[in-house]
């Protein structure tokens, strides 16, 4: 039987994961959020109970934790909160929307996301605190390191790499056969058609990388 839920976050991404689990029936019991001024306030039913010091209210045996926390600008804080509640104790629940499809052998990472629309196919992994946001496709044998985010409507073609804490813009397409290197942030609607280095940024059709 599945634990109680608590997210951590309130802002946009949160609130599309509390729906999620809720149309999966799963219990949420609370979320953490470090603006004072939500404690206390309901969102979609469900109590805002202060910062992040309320988890501490929660043995790690009790509840599972809800990584809330988008991307938006990085990827570091969100992989931070991951590793320090990580280091606690306390374990992460996966999210599958119900709309999500995914093949009989996705292997899914501790507290990955799928979201509504999502595609991932025969042979996929997605890696430890990944999201595959909303209507991303992610195709057969495609390797998803953690701490990634796969923006809505990304497109991921056979066999592509992404390392760790990459970030794959709104309507990006990477070819079959890619990797993409760990800590590099792939532009909305760029076509990837060759190898991104390490820590780069890349954008355009075809992508090429950012002038530094």
């Amino acid at each position: 039987m599945s634990l109680p839920v608590v997210i951590l976050g309130a802002g946009g991404h949160a609130r599309v994961l509390l729906d999620a689990l809720l149309l999966c029936s799963r219990q949420v019991v609370g979320i953490l959020d470090a603006e004072e001024k939500l404690k206390g306030e309901l969102i979609l039913g469900v109590p805002v109970l202060g910062g992040d010091r309320e988890a501490g209210r929660f043995g790690c045996d009790e509840v599972e934790l809800v990584n809330g926390i988008g991307s938006v600008g990085s990827l570091t804080r969100r992989a931070a909160l991951f590793k320090e509640y990580l280091a606690l104790g306390y374990r992460f629940a996966s999210v599958v929307h119900p709309a999500a499809v995914l093949a009989r052998d996705v292997e899914l990472g501790m507290g990955a996301q799928v979201m509504a629309g999502a595609v991932v196919q025969v042979g996929a992994r997605i890696g430890a605190n990944s999201i595959v946001n909303t209507r991303a496709s992610v195709d057969h044998d495609c390797r998803i390191g953690s701490h990634v985010h796969l923006a809505p409507g990304v497109t991921l073609s056979g066999g592509v790499v992404v390392e760790d804490e990459v970030h794959i813009g709104t309507g990006a397409t990477v070819i079959q056969g890619v990797s993409i290197a760990r800590g590099s942030t792939v532009g909305a609607g760029a076509l990837v058609l060759r190898n991104v280095k390490e820590g780069v940024t890349v954008f355009g059709v075809p992508a090429r990388e950012a002038q530094r």
